[in-house]
């Protein structure tokens, strides 16, 4: 695990060296993912800025790593906490006077006006947005906002499993009440969970994942239903993870 913390560590590093930049700005939610990178980003060596953005929400564990990071590597980071909620109920009470209350739009918004005050603090600071995907969440099923928490400039685990998170988590030190947490992504007010919203653990992903990639031959019916379930998921998504369709000129050309 040395070896993959340490070669994520000095791409990071790298990557910034090479922008010409000198901040990490990194949005922490107070999930496994979050709490990886904003730690992997300190671990860098360069101002690392990790913001906690409530709205309607307490983030205890997230306002808790934030603490143990500054504790932990001092004036390299730099925690910032702000309420947006009255913001986001400004942005709520105008959607519904123009009849714009879809519930899956409202969590979609809350994730916008966070990337919007992650961009707002990078351009400050002269740094860069830190992407907290992972590979299952990024390139598998596409479980992020679109222009919300999928905008950013790096993405420092977007290649790494879940279960290579957790592991990851485990050797950085990160509180146990983070790695024991239900995968959530904060969106909602119920909490609903990652799996609530998917239907499938990330174990379950990852495995379907992996069979499809390989092409294998499923014969197991357990696995089929999951693959099938997988890849409708990653077929309503994969729009997320394309450039938008453009009009062709081509042929008057």
């Amino acid at each position: 695990m040395r070896e993959k913390v340490n070669h994520i560590v000095n791409w990071i590093a790298e990557y910034s060296g090479r922008a010409k930049l000198k901040t990490l700005v990194v949005g922490v939610s107070g999930g496994i993912d979050s709490a990886v990178v904003s730690t992997l980003c300190a671990e860098s060596g360069i101002r690392t800025i990790p913001i906690v953005m409530t709205i309607r929400n307490k983030d205890i564990l997230a306002l808790e790593h934030v603490w143990w990071l500054e504790e932990k590597y001092g004036h390299n980071v730099s925690r910032r906490v702000v309420n947006l909620e009255k913001i986001f109920t400004e942005i709520e009470n105008a959607s519904k006077y123009i009849g714009a209350d879809s519930e899956l739009a409202f969590a979609n918004t809350r994730s916008r006006l966070r990337m919007l005050m992650l961009y707002q603090m990078a351009q400050s600071e002269k740094g860069l947005v830190v992407g907290t995907g992972n590979k299952v969440e990024d390139f598998g099923v596409g479980f992020y906002t679109k222009y919300g928490d999928g905008g950013v400039d790096i993405s420092p685990i977007a290649d790494c499993l879940k279960t290579e998170v957790w592991k990851m988590a485990d050797y950085l030190g990160i509180s146990k009440d983070i790695i024991d947490a239900p995968p959530t992504d904060g969106l909602w007010e119920d909490n609903r969970t990652d799996e609530d919203q998917l239907g499938l653990s990330y174990e379950q992903l990852e495995r379907a994942m992996k069979a499809d990639e390989s092409g294998e031959i499923i014969v197991d019916n357990g696995l089929i239903s999951i693959v099938e379930k997988f890849r409708t998921i990653r077929a309503q998504n994969k729009h997320k993870m394309s450039m938008p369709p453009v009009c062709s000129m081509e042929k008057f050309r």
